[in-house]
């Protein structure tokens, strides 16, 4: 077999991206998995899968604030799912333990939304393109099996031993791909995850998606991050096609 000889074109940088909500539509699949439970009419499943989402961010918010150590997100997810199902009169008789592990087991199988897979090939011929995410290396890798997304690498705070939004962990993760912070970019749908990679020189870019960040002021985030993009219409160049067109003009 004759050698390959291209030589292989130098990544111009990193484009370090958040997983779940940036790149997948967790809501759709919750919901789904909600619906094909057994049924509970006193309960509006499309507002427990939001709350389930915003009770999670909470919790590791708090443990974060606190600092108590990182644990599984499975763990975290059950635990708030306990409590809401709890809350809402849903009792063990009704949706028992093999439900409840299912329903925390859904989180591992989420869709793309429509342009992630794409947007990030694109971005893969120009850049090195990785996961920083808060989670476990084995729920990274059933969600990019589930929804095929196709990064170079994961890096989880399992693996890095290190929560978001702790700086140490953006700056572990930059170290890790040998690069400075300034030719690395952080592409998440929450401002939180931004603030923080920006304090080690990141540069950001605020992606809105439909599921996330719904408590803040979108008008005060156009102007807060290196750059601004709407996830949400899924209209052709936009969402990650158009943060591949702003890194080649620049930001």
């Amino acid at each position: 077999m004759e050698a390959n000889t291209t030589p292989h074109k130098r990544p111009r940088g990193a484009v370090v991206f958040d997983l779940m909500g940036t790149c997948t539509d967790w809501k759709s699949s919750i919901v789904a998995s909600l619906e094909c439970q057994p049924p509970t009419p006193a309960v509006d499943l499309p507002r427990l899968a939001a709350a389930w989402r915003a009770e999670f961010f909470k919790e590791i918010h708090r443990r974060f604030e606190q600092g108590e150590p990182s644990e599984d997100i499975d763990i975290t997810h059950r635990r708030v799912l306990d409590k809401l199902l709890e809350e809402a009169g849903v009792s063990f008789a009704v949706w028992g333990e093999d439900v409840r592990q299912s329903l925390v087991e859904s989180w591992h199988n989420q869709t793309a939304w429509p342009d992630a897979i794409p947007g990030i090939e694109l971005l893969k011929q120009d850049y090195f393109v990785v996961v920083l995410a808060n989670g476990t290396t084995r729920l990274q890798l059933d969600i990019v099996k589930s929804t095929g997304l196709p990064f170079h690498s994961l890096f989880s705070s399992q693996l890095l031993n290190l929560t978001k939004p702790d700086p140490q962990m953006y700056s572990r993760a930059v170290e890790l791909l040998d690069m400075a912070p300034a030719d690395c970019v952080m592409v998440a749908a929450h401002a939180y995850d931004l603030r923080a990679a920006a304090k080690i020189g990141m540069k950001t870019v605020y992606i809105q998606r439909e599921t996330e960040d719904l408590h803040e002021n979108m008008d005060q985030l156009r102007t807060e991050f290196d750059a601004f993009v709407d996830g949400t219409a899924y209209r052709v160049g936009g969402g990650i096609f158009e943060i591949a067109a702003l890194l080649k003009k620049g930001i």
